[in-house]
């Protein structure tokens, strides 16, 4: 066996986790439908499977100021967070069975969106002075607290700043995966 971190135990030996392919369709089934306005957005790597739904923007008049709607928002997720928490615990127990994989919610109402439960896997790296000192230098100026924040920092400002490039990056590997799915056998 080969030794893969992730979700199920550290220093686990186990084997990496199954496909995950159906995993949409699973959740879809095992979702109620009055949950969400439109299909979750679900997301899933090799450590977790995220899922995010819409909720019905609260009823506030147009006159509602930007810091009432806010909260209303606010408000209408943690209703939701709270009154789905037992269901929502049951599905994930059931797909991280499946999937094994950590199962983490969210949910957006209006312009506000807000994770819950979300699963952070620890990376491990060497870094050079250099590298070290770019994220000694976003402590010291207080943008992170720790080394792991400002490398989780500098991450999502490279997401942020080339998500084109990744996004293309991500559809040729999925195409190299296709074409392996599709490829012949050995038997």
């Amino acid at each position: 066996m080969k030794h893969f971190g992730g979700p199920w135990g550290r220093g686990a030996r186990s084997e990496p986790p199954p496909a995950a392919d159906d995993a949409p369709a699973w959740i879809m089934g095992a979702l109620p439908d009055d949950w969400f306005l439109e299909r979750p957005d679900i997301t899933i790597d090799r450590d977790e499977i995220l899922i995010v739904g819409r909720l019905p923007e609260p009823a506030l008049g147009e006159d509602a100021s930007s810091a009432d709607r806010a909260s209303a928002e606010a408000g209408r997720i943690a209703s939701f967070r709270e009154s789905t928490r037992d269901r929502r615990i049951g599905i994930a127990r059931q797909a991280e069975h499946r999937y094994r994989r950590k199962v983490s919610w969210g949910a957006r109402a209006g312009g506000t969106t807000e994770l819950f439960t979300t699963y952070g896997a620890p990376v491990m790296t060497r870094l050079r002075q250099p590298d070290r000192q770019v994220l000694d230098t976003l402590i010291d100026s207080g943008v992170a607290r720790s080394r792991s924040e400002a490398l989780a920092w500098c991450v999502r400002l490279v997401g942020e700043h080339a998500e084109q490039w990744l996004g293309q990056l991500r559809d040729a590997m999925g195409a190299v995966d296709e074409l392996r799915r599709q490829g012949p056998t050995l038997e």
